[in-house]
């Protein structure tokens, strides 16, 4: 691999705009700070707010599974930047609740360093073919497996998929809809 044109820890790395401290912190190549960036200004923008997304004076049984099915469909659509909020929050809190779990993430964050930076010293070869950078991530998977597996993250990601699949589920299907949103469902008689 060639010097710092490969290298995705560079300090040609495009890094975090405006971010302080976080802004310092070197990302893979394809990954750029403007495209995270980018991404969660999208998911701001398209916020609804906190206060209308939790009144519970907007919360009621739905009359039978066809209303139901509106409900989630309209709902899913109308709050979709909300909810990949929900999922990310019990995403860090999940890991920042398990200490062995942060410390299987610093496994697999130091293996894969420590393998890209013998693939800089020289290409790393295994059985007659270079390591690309995939092949470098999932060598650090492999290494960092039973640390992962010893923290429980099966767990933890499954319980993550549940929680957000109750919290999103019963909101999207208990929360009523907008009147214009009923009015533009409402299918025109035949």
């Amino acid at each position: 691999m060639d010097g710092k044109t490969s290298d995705p820890f560079s300090s040609e790395a495009e890094q975090l705009p405006g971010a302080g401290k976080l802004g310092r912190l070197w990302l893979p190549k394809g990954l750029s700070g403007n495209m995270i960036k980018d991404w969660l200004d999208r998911r701001r923008k398209a916020i609804r707010p906190w206060g209308s997304f939790v009144d519970q004076r907007k919360f009621s049984k739905p009359q039978n599974f066809g209303e139901l099915c509106q409900r989630m469909v309209r709902n899913l659509n109308t709050y979709h930047s909300n909810y990949t909020f929900i999922f990310l929050g019990l995403i860090l809190y999940c890991i920042f609740s398990s200490p062995v779990l942060l410390i299987a993430l610093g496994v697999f964050y130091g293996a894969f360093y420590l393998i890209h930076l013998k693939t800089l010293e020289k290409k790393l070869v295994v059985f007659g073919r270079e390591l690309t950078q995939g092949h470098q991530l999932g060598l650090a998977g492999g290494v960092s497996f039973p640390v992962f597996w010893l923290a429980g993250a099966g767990a933890a990601v499954f319980w993550v998929l549940g929680a957000t699949l109750a919290v999103i589920g019963s909101h999207a299907a208990f929360r009523e809809m907008e009147s214009s949103d009923v009015e533009e469902l409402l299918m025109e008689p035949v």
